[in-house]
């Protein structure tokens, strides 16, 4: 059941000649000139990597201030036949209209692709791009041309496991970027586990399959990394790992790591701020249900959604298990509130993966949108109230810190939705959806609903860290202060825009803007105007 508000939103006409529909979303994909469709390799021998889907990226590769899509694509599998080999896609932003420059740019990687992120882990101030593939990794140099290399190899980030999610970080405080790679679990197509429901075929759950350690590795400084995966402590080889967030958990200065598990617990690694990590999931109550049991965690986010200045953590999980939403209670344990904030019920007869925190509405309030959908194409076989294709979930925050579902039509077609990027792709003022679905088309889903005024701070951190990953910002509009940080990853094998972007309701200004660089030095800002993109540089 889906519980359902009064949609209070805003419409007008905007580029490429759409009109805003009533209503809070309207897909403009055909409008903006994407045609892209994701291709699992599906055959009907139900591979299990066939229903993980594929993430997409927003990024400005080009330096000219708008942000460009990047989608990840899948490859053929044993019996799968296709006319073209799947490749994945970069679409570039001309003023709202998209044009696929894949050829040449050059990151048309036609391996079983999955995941992505970027960062500018070179300092030479471009976006770089790494993909997650079942087999090598690539990691595209951008040349800061246009183009961009596979370096992955040289580089030593290639990673030759099933890999899903990824995200940069400062991960030992040296200003350099480090990477770290969720790996899943141990496949082989040769070997794959078939499994039934009754006399239905079906996909097998992670269960039939080993695990497999996740990947960190440390930057060097000089274009190349190191595998420091057992020496930081993050090796744990049977942990069958998906999304992975970044966020200062416990307000010490330093990144910590967040993994979603599928059927083993979720995973909290703590930072002591030199590179070495914890993992403290049991302890700080998040590895598990409050039934004691590992859920089938896919996609995970991080946020202040309740503004007490603490870092919280939302997790997707499978069918008729609930989503988490883990409250921060001061840096040594979380509390799931999930039902008291109003996602567990809605969530329990949805399978989610893409999870993300932004201010759709711009009331000052963070919103939480969660992409749905089943493994199974045929789960109506083995399961009469189960659906393949579902709707997605967008929550509205409220002022009591609780969440309430929007009831919107564009939200709510069903879709096997897999992972979600989000950005202010027509620089409007407003947060923008790109959805990817499994075995279907790319989805752009603009943002009518604006309502309040914003501000969106883009970072210049210094040299290595030129993106300023890891730095915490405390804005104040109207008396209210609220907190957000710099990092990459968060959601399902995706990333969405780097830049920090504040709903302010009807503040027409702000009256401080604090940021917390990643090596502790602090600057102050304000008063400053709404309705802008700021630039702040590291002093």
């Amino acid at each position: 059941m889906r519980a359902s508000v009064t949609a209070v939103c805003l419409g007008w006409l905007v580029a490429n000649g759409v009109a805003a529909q009533a209503g809070s979303f309207t897909d403009v994909t055909e409008a903006v000139g994407i045609d892209f469709r994701h291709a699992n390799g599906q055959s009907g021998a139900k591979y299990f990597i066939e229903p993980l889907g594929s993430g997409v990226a927003l990024f400005d590769y080009d330096g000219d201030g708008d942000l460009d899509i990047y989608a990840v694509n899948g490859a053929a599998l044993p019996g799968a036949d296709y006319a073209t080999p799947p490749r994945n896609a970069l679409f570039r932003n001309d003023r709202g209209q998209f044009v696929d420059v894949t050829a040449a740019a050059g990151v048309g990687d036609t391996a079983y692709g999955l995941g992505c992120g970027v960062a500018d882990y070179d300092a030479d101030g471009h976006m770089d791009l790494y993909v997650t593939n079942y087999g090598p990794n690539v990691l595209y140099r951008n040349l800061g041309d246009g183009t961009f290399e596979d370096v992955a190899r040289e580089a030593g980030v290639a990673d030759y496991a099933l890999s899903a999610s990824c995200a940069f970080l400062d991960a030992d405080g040296d200003g350099f970027l480090d990477l770290y790679v969720v790996n899943y679990v141990q496949f082989d197509p040769a070997t794959n586990p078939v499994c039934t429901h009754g006399d239905v075929i079906a996909y097998c759950t992670p269960k039939a399959l080993d695990g497999v350690s996740d990947r960190l590795y440390r930057n060097l400084g000089d274009g190349t990394f190191k595998d420091v995966t057992e020496a930081s402590g993050i090796y744990l080889p049977d942990s069958k790992g998906l999304g992975v967030a970044t966020g200062d958990l416990d307000n010490d200065g330093a990144t910590d790591i967040f993994v979603a598990c599928d059927t083993t617990p979720d995973l909290l690694f703590r930072n002591d701020g030199a590179g070495n990590f914890e993992e403290r999931g049991l302890f700080a109550a998040v590895a598990i249900s409050r039934e004691a049991m590992a859920y089938g965690g896919m996609g995970v986010a991080t946020a202040d959604f309740d503004g007490d200045g603490w870092v919280d953590v939302a997790v997707t999980n499978f069918q008729d298990q609930t989503n988490f939403m883990h409250r921060n209670m001061g840096g040594v344990y979380f509390q799931d509130v999930s039902f008291e904030a109003g996602i567990g019920a809605v969530s329990l007869p949805m399978l989610g993966w893409g999870v993300e925190f932004a201010d759709f509405d711009n009331d000052g309030r963070l919103d939480l949108f969660v992409a749905n959908g089943h493994l199974d194409d045929n789960v109506q076989a083995y399961d009469p109230l189960g659906t393949y294709a579902q709707p997605d979930n967008l929550f509205m925050g409220r002022s009591d810190g609780s969440f309430q579902p929007l009831d919107d039509a564009v939200i709510a077609t069903a879709r096997p939705s897999r992972g979600a990027a989000l950005g202010d792709v027509d620089e409007d003022g407003d947060i923008d959806l790109v959805v990817t679905t499994l075995g279907g088309p790319l989805v752009v889903l603009r943002n009518d609903l604006r309502v309040g005024r914003h501000l969106t701070l883009s970072l210049g951190g210094r040299t290595p860290n030129v993106n300023g990953l890891g730095a915490r910002v405390r804005l104040t509009a109207n008396g209210v202060t609220q907190t957000r940080e710099a990092h990459t990853g968060s959601g399902y094998l995706s990333q969405g825009d780097t830049r920090l972007h504040f709903g302010l309701g009807d503040a027409s200004s702000v009256e401080r803007i604090e940021v917390t660089w990643p090596d502790g030095s602090r600057q102050t800002l304000g008063p400053t105007p709404a309705d802008q993109t700021l630039v702040v540089t590291q002093p």
